[in-house]
């Protein structure tokens, strides 16, 4: 999402082969905070938050696709489902021509001079804009989509009329959009903006958010693995006929086939930063082979790229990478982190922001995947420290600083999204 603009506005290590009593004392020491009444309280935190609104937080008018898919299971259990099918449906009455989806809308009296707004005469009195440096706005839709059928069991919301087609055929729109505009025939993946992982800040000119001359286009983890997990949830909901089914499981084989072959390196056991289509917009002297993305990781967990072995081995990485910044929790974007001057935007500067900035956003992520994976030791030893920065500071930031000083928004309702969901996974392991 484009945080840059609102932003302005308030500008224990586990190693290879834990051992049982090693085991035991992660889940130990975890058990400070991971607690029923800890997570109870966290819990009613985010459901009061949830109540209050759609948009990202405070400081932000806008309804985000990227966040509202996040928060959407939480949503739909203290919202009204109403409320949370017209949102949807507002993504889709912005729809562009060539089916691209945008990053968020806001009351057009709300909106600022910054970017630029598009507007949708099935929207009257509100505008929306699009980030082009990033390519996961559809994906984010398709699978909030899916969340919110999952759930309510309203499956009707396909078959409702947007500018004369039915919104499952405005979803295959959308999917086609990243086939036609965002997809290299020579890797067989889905490109975007170079970019800090799952960020969307580029790191040439302003305030980096917008394709231009300037772009170096790239691949990367994040948004293939958020393309795969949109495909299974296309087609699981999408009511799609046979012909539409062998397509989109032809392309779910192919996409899944070439990220284990061009972006995972099998050596280092991660997966690379980067695949430059037109140039690496960072300095020769600097290796970002090196750099480990905690974010794209896990996501990549939850579209099911990692066995249980290396799930481990990736959580293992984090928590060596947390100890090496002498950060708080795997929250942290990635490491190391890209040098000054590598953005142009003054807030990606080392350990800011996308650059290293702890976000519980993709943290709490990595914690559901090690739940499902059964990690439970290594889940409540990640858990632990979210969920008493939360408690200490009285509500949901948007990210902090290696030291674990808050930033950005104080009402964050992607952090609450997905704590909710990561302490309501654990429960239903008791």
């Amino acid at each position: 999402m484009n945080k840059n603009i609102a932003l302005a506005m308030f500008i224990a290590l586990a190693t290879p082969g834990v051992s049982l009593a090693q085991s035991k004392a992660i889940t130990q020491k975890a058990h400070k905070n991971v607690t029923p009444a800890v997570m109870n309280q966290v819990k009613t935190m985010a459901e009061a938050l949830i109540k209050k609104g759609f948009t990202a937080g405070d400081g932000y008018g806008e309804v985000w696709i990227r966040d509202l898919n996040t928060f959407i299971e939480l949503s739909c259990k203290v919202n009204d489902k109403s409320q949370i099918r017209k949102h949807l449906i507002t993504f889709f009455q912005f729809q562009q021509a060539d089916g691209a989806i945008l990053d968020g809308y806001i009351p057009s009296k709300q909106a600022g001079s910054e970017g630029t707004f598009y507007k949708s005469d099935l929207v009257p009195g509100y505008l929306g804009h699009k980030n082009t440096v990033e390519t996961d706005q559809e994906t984010s839709l398709i699978q909030a989509i899916a969340k919110y059928i999952n759930i309510t069991g309203d499956k009707s919301i396909l078959t409702e009329q947007v500018a004369g087609l039915p919104v499952k055929k405005q979803m295959e729109r959308a999917m086609d959009f990243l086939m036609k505009e965002r997809f290299n025939e020579k890797y067989g993946l889905i490109w975007g903006a170079t970019t800090a992982d799952w960020g969307d800040v580029q790191p040439e000119q302003g305030w980096g958010v917008v394709i231009d001359e300037n772009t170096h286009r790239a691949i990367d983890i994040y948004d293939n693995a958020m393309f795969l997990i949109a495909i299974n949830d296309f087609i699981q909901v999408g009511e799609l006929n046979p012909a539409q089914v062998t397509k989109w499981k032809g392309i779910y084989k192919s996409v899944r086939e070439n990220i284990n072959k061009y972006l995972w390196d099998d050596k280092a056991q991660k997966y690379i930063p980067h695949i430059y289509l037109n140039g690496s917009p960072f300095p020769a002297s600097f290796d970002e082979s090196k750099v480990y993305y905690h974010g794209g990781t896990a996501v990549a967990i939850e579209a099911g790229l990692l066995t249980k072995k290396q799930v481990k081995e990736a959580y293992e990485r984090m928590q060596q990478n947390v100890k090496d910044a002498n950060a708080a929790t795997i929250g942290l974007t990635l490491y190391p982190v890209y040098p000054a001057g590598s953005f142009q935007n003054k807030v990606m500067g080392p350990y800011s922001y996308q650059n290293g900035g702890d976000w519980t956003w993709f943290g709490g992520r990595m914690v559901t995947q090690l739940i499902r994976y059964n990690l439970l030791a290594e889940a409540k030893e990640a858990l632990d420290p979210m969920l008493a920065r939360v408690i200490s500071n009285n509500g949901f930031y948007e990210w902090y600083t290696p030291d674990n000083k808050p930033k950005g928004s104080s009402s964050f309702r992607g952090e609450a999204g997905v704590l909710w969901t990561a302490i309501k996974e654990l429960e239903k392991k008791k």
